[in-house]
């Protein structure tokens, strides 16, 4: 994409982050007034561009909005807000005809929409592009209609390393800027930056997704919440000098069955819905099976070879030609298959309008906490989930009174800033910090967890974070932003001594309704339940 030049009038809406969340909220807001989208490395590089299965919402004939709602609080385990979870349901509908109208191609079975099912659906209700690229053309879509609108001007390579708080208020946000920080203030300030997976070695999420709005809000001061609960994908590749590819849940949907080193398909065993059961008990059922696994070097595998072949790779052309890469060819072959670190219901506290606990500042997508999926989000809710807040936060900015658009002029846009540089000593010490977080949190605040595990973590956490030195170059801030983030999710794992959805603990393994059927709130070094 071409370089951005600086807007020659003031800025009222800083819309930090580019994936679906924070286009949607550009779209809206660009109606009142200018809008500053920054993505801290390309616009294409997000959560959105790698969400294969598709976008859940309850537009079939054989659908009701009210079975979305009962499929959704299902899954969250008595945590999902309920006023949040029917907001999204309600509203998803309508959300999913405006991207259609914007261009957005979902495939069809001749003229009507084609839907399929995943795992904790009662209906066939998940809406896909392209077979396994909803996110990327539903990015497309919102980029194609913001690039439109003449209010909305994008930075890539932009990187926030921190808000501005003034009395109480966010004001703005310091950009990182060729080793310089910039102050670009504005009304009101969207964090729309995705996920946390790479707190963990074992990711699907992209390089990007390394906690930056949630971490930036817990040092302005805001409300965190919910950060024990981190969803791992049962099935992401698992080969030697591969990524942790995503094999969407949309596989199980459509027949796949796991097998462990015997070929024993073992699903039924642990779950009535076998594959397709909740992806927190999918998750544990594969770690188990490793576990007992007599063995040397256990496997796990996804198996398609029973199914249609033709309808495999028409269905699933991306992982079809990305396993091929690695010279395995889906339609004929097991997959071998690890749960990697997905998606985190926790961030940063929203009501359902986005607005956080500090004025002035608002969140939406993945670095929010509605409470929408309570503690563990039904499949395919994430992509409607930044749609329908996304829109919903922007209108409530729309109306904020308090602050003033900046004046300032944003440093001029060159491609070189940020991630292309060349690796300096420096960075070459955040890198080693970012490894020792992942290590930790991947071998002690994983699928499985424990007390005396996370306490040492804990505090193996806060010596790193005690020692670690600011740096000014964009690594440094993702390396502070990683240790941030994976104290959050670390510290609020300890204070749940109970299990429930995607938070497993062996030393509380059941549910204690009467002490932790409440959200936890992090604010500085407090954690409470509410």
């Amino acid at each position: 994409m071409n370089p951005v030049k600086s807007p020659e009038a003031p800025i009222d809406f800083i819309v930090v982050g580019a994936g679906i969340a924070g286009l949607r909220a550009a779209i809206e807001l660009a109606a009142y007034g200018r809008v500053l989208c920054l993505a801290k490395r390309e616009l294409t590089e997000s959560n959105t561009q790698y969400a294969q299965g598709g976008i859940a919402a309850a537009l079939s004939d054989e659908d009701e909005i009210g079975l979305h709602l009962q499929d959704t609080l299902s899954a969250g385990a008595g945590l999902c807000d309920s006023n949040a979870a029917r907001v999204l349901v309600q509203e998803g509908p309508a959300r999913i005809e405006e991207l259609i109208s914007w261009g957005a191609e979902f495939d069809r079975a001749g003229t009507k929409l084609a839907f399929t099912r995943e795992g904790a659906h009662s209906r066939d209700r998940v809406l896909h592009a392209h077979g396994d690229s909803t996110g990327r053309e539903i990015g497309r879509a919102l980029y194609s209609r913001a690039s439109t609108l003449r209010h909305i001007k994008f930075r890539e390579f932009g990187f926030t390393r921190d808000l501005i708080v003034e009395d109480g208020r966010v004001v703005g946000i310091h950009l990182l800027d060729d080793g310089q920080t910039h102050e670009i203030r504005a009304r009101a300030v969207l964090l729309a930056t995705g996920g946390l997976g790479q707190i963990y070695s074992d990711t699907t999420n992209p390089g990007v997704a390394t906690g930056d709005g949630v971490a930036m809000a817990f040092r302005a001061g805001a409300k965190i919440s919910d950060m024990e609960f981190v969803q791992f994908h049962p099935t992401a590749l698992f080969l030697k000098g591969a990524p942790h590819f995503l094999l969407s849940e949309a596989l199980r949907g459509e027949g796949a069955y796991l097998r462990n080193a015997e070929l024993f398909r073992f699903m039924p065993k642990y779950h009535e819905m076998a594959e397709l059961a909740p992806r927190d008990v999918v998750a544990r059922a594969i770690a188990h099976e490793l576990q007992v696994s007599p063995l040397k070097e256990p496997m796990v595998y996804l198996d398609l070879t029973h199914l249609n072949s033709d309808r495999i790779r028409q269905r699933f052309p991306l992982i079809y030609s990305t396993c091929l890469q690695y010279n395995i060819d889906i339609t004929a072959e097991l997959i071998p298959i690890r749960p990697a670190a997905h998606y985190a219901m926790g961030g940063v506290r929203t009501d359902l309008d986005g607005r956080t606990s500090l004025p002035g500042l608002y969140a939406a997508g993945e670095a929010a906490c509605t409470g929408v999926h309570g503690a563990n989000r039904l499949a395919s809710n994430s992509l409607l989930e930044g749609l329908v807040f996304g829109a919903r936060a922007a209108a409530a900015m729309a109306n904020a009174r308090g602050g003033n658009a900046s004046d300032s002029t944003l440093p001029r846009h060159t491609a070189q800033n940020g991630g292309n540089r060349i690796t300096s000593p420096a960075d070459t010490q955040s890198e080693a910090l970012i490894r020792q977080v992942q290590t930790l949190m991947w071998q002690r605040v994983g699928i499985v967890r424990e007390g005396i595990h996370l306490r040492d973590v804990v505090s193996r956490l806060q010596t790193l974070h005690d020692a670690a030195r600011p740096g000014l170059n964009r690594r440094a801030c993702e390396a502070r932003n990683v240790l941030d983030t994976a104290l959050l999710v670390a510290r609020s794992a300890i204070a749940r001594e109970e299990s429930r959805g995607a938070h497993y603990r062996l030393d509380f393994p059941l549910n204690d309704d009467r002490k932790f059927l409440k959200h936890s709130v992090v604010v500085g070094e407090k954690i409470s339940f509410e």
